[in-house]
Order: structure tokens, then C-alpha cells, then sequence
């Protein structure tokens, strides 16, 4: 054996940058939707912080601090079924459906701050996309044991009914 043989330097080389963009572009929608739902949820931390200052008005703060609780509850979920959605299925829709969700959210959050019963449209609303998103989430996981056991693709025909269907979301 040769001193080279034993003294092997083993380099790793990074795969090549248009595989970064190929990830990148298969997700950059969900990640833009992600980092808005950030900046809402520091909004609404703003506003229980500066409802939390204003000492006159104790029910104010019980009812912001209340939206953003409920808000925060169902936070996870929501992120949880947007990507898988949109890495199981296709992204353009899961994001429509989570700007939507957001701004179902942030009618919610004002209508709490204001009458209990004018948050309940938002509610109603954002419960009407986390169940359109999880159906995206069952039809892509559906798709795959499709094309994993049978060796059937419907990926293209289902992307295409959730395209169209993502619009029907708008219908109050």
C-alpha cells in the first residue's frame, strides 16, 4: 500500500446551484405565505402588548389577549396542513389557501376585538380553508400510494381540480 492509498482526502462537493433553485422554486410560495403569518402573528402580539399598557380598558386586553390565544391554538395546524399540502400536492393552491387563511385570521382577530359575533364569519372562514387544505393533504397522500402501489399518476388531473377548486374559496 502506497502512503496516498491511507492519507485519501475525501472532499465534499455541494450539488450543483440549479439544484438548490429546483428545491427552491417547489417551495418558495409556502415559504413567502410562512413569513407573512409571522409578521401577522407579531401584529397581533403587538396589539395585546399595547392593549396590556392601556390600564383603562381591562376587558379590551381580555378580549385581544383571548383572540390572540385562540389564534396561536390553531397556528400549528395551520402550518402543519399548508405544507403538506403543498409538498404533497401542488404549492400554488396550498398558499392561496393559506393568504386566504390569513386573512380569515385577521377578520377574526378584529371582529374579537370588537363583538364576539362579528369574529364568528372569520372563524367560519378559516375553518372552511384548514379543511380545504386538508383534503389537498389526503388527495396528495392519496396520489402517491396511487403511483407507489398501482403505478398510476393522477398528480396532474388532481393539481388541476385543486387549481380550479382554490378559487371557490372566495365564495363567502
Amino acid at each position: 500500500m502506497c502512503a496516498t492509498d491511507t492519507e485519501r482526502v475525501i472532499t465534499v462537493v455541494p450539488p450543483p446551484l440549479s439544484l438548490y433553485s429546483i428545491m427552491v422554486e417547489h417551495i418558495f410560495l409556502l415559504v413567502i405565505v410562512t413569513l407573512i403569518s409571522v409578521l401577522q402573528n407579531a401584529f397581533f402580539a403587538t396589539k395585546v402588548e399595547r392593549e396590556g399598557k392601556e390600564h383603562n380598558n381591562k376587558t379590551a386586553f381580555e378580549r385581544v389577549s383571548c383572540a390572540n390565544r385562540n389564534c396561536m391554538d390553531s397556528y400549528p395546524t395551520f402550518l402543519a396542513v399548508m405544507w403538506c399540502a403543498g409538498l404533497c400536492l401542488n404549492q400554488a393552491p396550498a398558499a392561496f389557501a393559506g393568504i386566504i387563511y390569513l386573512v380569515a385570521r385577521q377578520k377574526y382577530f378584529v371582529g374579537y376585538m370588537g363583538q364576539t359575533s362579528q369574529s364568528t364569519p372569520g372563524f367560519l372562514f378559516g375553518k372552511r380553508v384548514l379543511a380545504f387544505l386538508i383534503l389537498m393533504c389526503i388527495v396528495g397522500i392519496f396520489n402517491f400510494l396511487l403511483v407507489r402501489y398501482l403505478g398510476n399518476d393522477y398528480k396532474d388531473t388532481m393539481e388541476t381540480i385543486t387549481n380550479a377548486a382554490s378559487a371557490l374559496l372566495l365564495i363567502p
